[in-house]
């Protein structure tokens, strides 16, 4: 299958350039380095003369006053941008990059009914794909697969786990899915997302993985929402299930966070509101001829997303630099890719497409996470290159 072609039409949300959309773009000069970017009618701007990452911009006291009193430097058009990006981009020319650069990546886990009932089949599985579809009948005669009227935290949640440990049926993703207390956790390391037309990364070792698309918000260190993107949330099923203790291998590997294509900051058109009623669509192809399509509804997320930023940021933690948070999935894949039964599972040189009507679309196609091009630009490597560029005060590590 070749190598798909970013294009304003397979990117850009449905309205175009109607809302106000931010990231980030490699820019090639005397000294290349990342840079905030937006982009307007006239092409893609350049902002980091007055905003050398985005995380100074979101932490404005207005980012989005501060995009549109700041002329920034043209860099091209938007085709020209989304032509090079992906395999094959030129360094000499600008390509696009994740719209996230010293924020923190979080997530919250467990998020909707319906894959919290598939993650308390994985744990019942212990992560063999095999035992999932006998499991998966009994959980759901014992628990139901409609959680959605308990709301997190309540009485009615609690009166329905004291039954359920009577039962011997309560797990740590019940827990979190209708406790108090969200599961809020950190996806990958600060630069270590990936972009649209990027690779994503599986470790060659699981044999049970899917995508997770989601709604990624971006928030400044004052846990105010600025705007949102989408993302994938890559996850191994096998590695999660057989111990949460596996969190960290099941979620955080190299290329396994991908983050895109661009940021839409609230403005007149577009707001939290917006976000809750956002429906998020998945496509996969594989060369195998393979085709999976499923959607993910923010109506049905269990956790307003304001409560999920309030049990992130707090006075028990703080980002100082802000933060990206991945609000969790409703899709959660049991479409059988091969023998009846056996479930879905990513295969090398799936292309899997994340879209959603007023975010545009993330494109990745996977590979092996020891395959994938290796994480190398780092936080001396970001504070090194800006300081090169004439944009922070410092000593070049050159």
């Amino acid at each position: 299958m070749p190598n798909l072609q970013l294009t304003r039409e397979n990117t850009l949300p449905l309205d175009g350039l109607q809302g106000t959309l931010i990231g980030r773009a490699w820019v090639p000069g005397d000294v290349s380095g990342p840079s905030p970017v937006v982009l307007r009618a006239d092409g893609v701007f350049d902002l980091s003369q007055d905003y050398p990452t985005l995380s100074d911009l979101l932490e404005s006291a207005s980012p989005l006053e501060s995009v549109r009193s700041t002329r920034g430097r043209y860099m091209g058009s938007i085709e020209a941008l989304l032509a090079n990006t992906g395999s094959g981009a030129d360094p000499a020319k600008a390509f696009l990059l994740p719209p996230v650069d010293l924020q923190v990546i979080k997530a919250a886990g467990v998020t909707f009914a319906a894959s919290m009932i598939e993650r308390v089949i994985e744990e019942q599985a212990g992560g063999d794909a095999a035992k999932a579809e006998s499991v998966r009948n009994i959980v759901k005669a014992a628990i139901g697969d409609n959680l959605r009227s308990i709301k997190p935290g309540s009485t009615d949640a609690a009166r329905l786990k004291a039954v359920l440990i009577e039962q011997g049926l309560w797990s740590q993703y019940l827990e979190v899915g209708i406790g108090p207390d969200a599961e809020i956790f950190t996806k990958a390391p600060v630069l270590a997302s990936v972009g649209s037309g990027s690779e994503v990364g599986v470790h060659p070792q699981s044999k049970w993985n899917n995508p997770e698309p989601e709604i990624v918000l971006a928030v400044n260190s004052r846990g105010q929402i600025q705007g949102a993107t989408l993302g994938n949330d890559v996850n191994l099923r096998d590695f999660e299930g057989r111990s949460a203790l596996l969190l960290s291998k099941a979620k955080d590997n190299n290329a396994s966070c991908a983050i895109g294509p661009f940021i839409r900051l609230f403005d007149e058109g577009f707001s939290l509101d917006d976000v809750r009623h956002c429906v998020v669509d998945l496509d996969v192809e594989g060369d195998d001829g393979f085709i999976m399509h499923g959607s993910s509804s923010m109506e049905q997320i269990s956790r307003d997303p304001l409560e999920l930023v309030a049990q992130t940021v707090s006075r028990d933690h703080q980002y100082p630099d802000g933060f990206m948070l991945f609000l969790g999935t409703l899709f959660a894949p049991t479409q059988d890719r091969e023998e009846p039964g056996s479930g879905f599972t990513h295969k090398q040189g799936d292309s899997v497409s994340i879209g959603s009507p007023l975010l545009g679309t993330l494109h990745n196609r996977v590979t092996y996470s020891n395959e994938a091009t290796p994480w190398t630009f780092g936080l001396r490597a970001l504070i090194g290159n800006l300081a090169a560029r004439g944009l922070v005060a410092g000593k070049s590590s050159h």
